[in-house]
């Protein structure tokens, strides 16, 4: 069950303070999944930085 939470918006300078709002974010999107949902999610998110890593890959050669 993910919550639906505004993604807060990331300055051009990308600090500190961005990396904080978006830990707390993620943590307010995930506080009431089971484990299960939890992993089930992450990999959601870890095949889509893997494909845009191979899409990078493709445009750099």
């Amino acid at each position: 069950m993910t919550n639906n939470i505004p993604k807060p918006e990331i300055s051009p300078n990308f600090t500190l303070e961005d990396i904080r709002k978006i830990r707390e974010w993620k943590y307010e999107q995930r506080k009431n999944m089971s484990s299960s949902e939890w992993l089930a999610d992450e990999a959601v998110g870890a095949k889509k930085m893997l494909e845009e890593i191979a899409s990078m890959r493709q445009q750099s050669t």
